[in-house]
């Protein structure tokens, strides 16, 4: 017979973020407040440690029980913004996908003024893993810019900036069209530094009109219309997973 598995101890704003409740940062401030109680007595640290699967978590007196993991993914119009709310009342996310659904957090960030591609889960490893710059990747972005050289722009893509002490450079750049006044651009990242393509751009005094995330790895965008979210396919989820290394956990055989 096989020995039963200790319990594995999280800290308690962690073990609520684990189990699909809410992002860790808003389950630190539930404590604070005194809204959550662990096996029925208050605590008011974040880090209190849990013991996952045996201890009880109450949140303003109602149990906390996993939620089934979500993976969507939404097509993000220009003008809206990944956080949950924003004190200058403007659209996010959230207001897209509807009310029925459980919590759930993005998978990393898309500027207000970018569009396209952004995962949402409450899958919070999950999430950890697919964001994280040394999973390696690749997120695919189309960009028109104000210039007409396009080689040009690609070179130094590829050759990198330094700005703001690192160094900011696409893994991949094509033209993918050229116009009278601006060209289109493919551009692929495989770290997704912070605002990266934009600051390459404003390094050299070019100008981003537009900015389009068209894939994550393996998943397109597709012809998901904008402002529109959908479930990621079983194929979909188990590619991304693929593509950042994580296994399937084999069924153990009696």
């Amino acid at each position: 017979m096989e020995r039963d598995k200790k319990p594995r101890h999280v800290g308690l704003a962690r073990a609520l973020s684990k189990l699909g409740f809410c992002s860790r940062s808003q389950a630190a401030r539930l404590i604070r407040s005194s809204r959550v109680r662990l096996n029925g007595a208050p605590r008011r640290d974040p880090e209190t440690p849990v013991r996952l699967g045996r201890d009880r978590i109450d949140v303003d007196g109602n149990a906390i029980t996993a939620e089934a993991k979500i993976y969507l993914m939404l097509n993000k119009p220009r003008g809206v913004v990944t956080t949950a709310s924003d004190e200058k009342g403007r659209q996010t996310v959230y207001l897209l996908i509807g009310e029925n659904l459980p919590w759930v957090g993005t998978v990393g960030r898309l500027d207000k003024a970018s569009e396209g591609l952004l995962l949402l889960t409450n899958d919070s490893e999950w999430a950890a893993r697919i964001s994280n710059p040394e999973s390696h990747v690749d997120k695919t972005y189309h960009a028109q810019v104000g210039a007409l050289s396009g080689e040009t722009l690609v070179r130094q893509l590829i050759q990198g900036v330094f700005a703001g002490g690192e160094l900011l450079r696409a893994k991949h750049a094509r033209v993918l069209r050229a116009g009278e006044k601006n060209i289109w651009l493919e551009i692929v990242l495989d770290e997704g530094k912070n605002r990266e393509i934009r600051r390459i751009f404003e390094h050299h005094g070019v100008k981003v009109l537009r900015l389009i995330r068209v894939a994550i790895g393996p998943l397109s965008l597709g012809q998901l219309a904008k402002g529109k979210s959908r479930a990621l396919a079983t194929g979909e989820k188990a590619a991304l997973d693929q593509a950042v290394g994580i296994r399937r956990e084999k069924k153990s055989v009696p």
